[in-house]
């Protein structure tokens, strides 16, 4: 009874799989570019990066402000004089309780030591270094999903690979009970069918449970519910099958590919503009040591206005125009420190972006090493896959006949097995080692066709 329950829990698995969602391997990165958290939040960091290089760059433009001021003074004796014709003092200034003071100010950067440029260079270059981190880390995804697509594909072939094991040994124990009928089996070649038929099950149970996993690993990779259920729809390519690709043996070799990972890896650009955004900073740190100069305007309109004598309680309007002039004289040293931190930074951005050169350098080889690896190793699964089936076969047909015993039979069988789930994980090592190399040499996300 408990392996009917069993075997239900796994019929009504596999029904759910093979009526979900349709699924290809290029909808699953359309969906995961679309949905996926990390991305958005990658995307976020560059639309923020670029509004802040537009925002330095606003430094370099001519700013106006309006500034209105309402003050309530304190009640003093107005300015008076008295003179010896008049009884009474005369007022020249009265006493004014309520000022109002609106400015409209101009200030343009004339000079500033070429500091507010550089800035404006360096946040510019940060800003396209964020949207390369961007594209790198829509490769990293593109890779993630790869990944967790084949992976599940991997664990959807095994429980078929294990049930079909399931399903034969099934057989044996039946073939068995026929056997020992006869007195051609004895009850020990039954137990020993029947502990692999135990073992077989509970694998069977571990089988469903990892294809549980894997497809919700790739519904949260690519931003889908968890529970949704998906039925894949891609194979991954035969090495007999064109991929589309510049790598096939006695064509282009790693070196071609570094060459091509250098000029195209995202992640390389994000470094060269970094480099180049501390150079722009050493410029400006170093533009300390100049001189500042500004331009500047302002129109008021008070009351009451301060440059009409003697006060009067109305509203009057003056302007000045005026350069200003800043030097920093002494500064204990600051600006030194400031342009020593920027040039120990560009010095450390240029030791990265040159060891970066040699990891892709070395990814790239490892990447194509593996592929050749993983193509050779498919051959061989498909070879051995042919020998275990004919084992099987020649095998089974002795057994009935009397002429293997049930260990033979068993050794047949876990042979299929082993060659069966090797061969597809061969398949999906190279569909993998394919992407890998891809995501090494800077041309994005493969689909298998």
């Amino acid at each position: 009874m408990k392996w009917l329950v069993v075997a239900g829990l796994m019929c009504f698995s596999t029904a759910l799989g093979q009526t979900g969602k349709l699924l290809t391997l290029e909808d699953a990165l359309a969906i995961g570019r679309t949905q996926s958290r990390l991305l958005q939040v990658s995307a976020a960091k560059a639309d923020a990066a670029s509004a802040r290089a537009d925002e330095v760059g606003t430094l370099l433009l001519p700013s106006l402000k309006l500034e209105g001021i309402y003050r309530r003074l304190s009640d003093v004796d107005p300015f008076q004089v008295s003179v010896p014709f008049s009884p009474q003092p005369i007022v020249i200034s009265p006493t004014i309780l309520n000022n109002y003071n609106v400015r409209v100010g101009l200030q343009q950067p004339i000079f500033t030591g070429f500091k507010l440029r550089s800035n404006a260079r360096a946040a510019e270059y940060l800003a396209n270094a964020a949207a390369f981190d961007n594209k790198n880390d829509a490769s990293e995804l593109d890779l993630n999903i790869i990944s967790a697509y084949w992976t599940l594909y991997q664990t959807i072939q095994t429980r078929t690979f294990v049930d079909e094991n399931v399903t034969r040994l099934t057989n044996y124990e039946q073939d068995t009970e026929r056997l020992m009928n006869v007195g051609m089996a004895t009850r020990n070649d039954l137990l020993k069918i029947q502990v692999q038929l135990s073992s077989a099950r509970l694998t069977q149970i571990d089988a469903a449970n990892d294809v549980q996993l894997a497809m919700m690993n790739l519904n949260n990779i690519i931003g889908q519910p968890l529970e949704t259920q998906v039925q894949l729809a891609s194979q991954p390519a035969g090495i007999e099958e064109p991929q589309g690709r510049p790598l096939r043996e006695g064509e282009a070799g790693s070196e071609s590919l570094v060459i091509k990972a250098l000029e195209t890896r995202p992640d390389l650009h994000a470094m060269k503009f970094r480099v180049q955004a501390t150079e722009a900073s050493v410029t400006a740190a170093k533009g300390a040591w100049w001189p500042q100069l500004f331009l500047g305007a302002n129109y008021y309109y008070a009351r009451p206005n301060s440059r009409y004598l003697p006060a009067r309680d109305e509203f009057k309007s003056t302007w000045d125009v005026g350069l200003t002039l800043q030097f920093d004289l002494w500064n204990w040293g600051a600006t030194s420190y400031q342009t020593e931190q920027a040039a120990a930074q560009l010095h450390q951005n240029e030791l990265l972006y040159a060891q970066m050169k040699d990891n892709i350098s070395l990814e790239v080889t490892r990447a194509t090493l593996n592929v050749d690896r993983a193509r050779k190793k498919v051959a061989v699964a498909q070879l051995a896959i042919e020998q275990a089936d004919e084992n099987v076969r020649t095998t089974t047909d002795k057994y009935k006949n009397g002429l293997a015993t049930s260990s033979d039979l068993l050794d047949a069988d876990v042979a299929l097995l082993q060659a069966k789930t090797s061969l597809s994980a061969s398949k999906v090592e190279y569909a993998l080692a394919l992407a890998r190399l891809d995501k090494a040499t800077g041309q994005g996300s493969f689909a298998a066709r």
